[in-house]
């Protein structure tokens, strides 16, 4: 592997974050709305599917 020095680096560096596309903040918003609707969602359906089993181990638990 080919060794560089800190100068080359830092340019390498600089030239690489000048390629990203930062997002504006629109869509930061957008996607943190939808990061809290579906974590929402995600624990609503695991809650649902908790409440399920614990009912279902309870009515079979209290058949014996």
């Amino acid at each position: 592997m080919a060794k560089t020095n800190p100068l080359q680096f830092v340019q390498q560096v600089r030239g690489e974050v000048a390629k990203v596309v930062w997002p504006n903040r629109r869509e930061v918003v957008l996607t943190t709305i939808m990061v809290f609707i579906m974590a929402a969602l995600t624990a609503t359906f695991f809650s649902l599917v908790d409440l399920g089993i614990r009912t279902g181990l309870a009515a079979l638990f209290t058949s014996f």
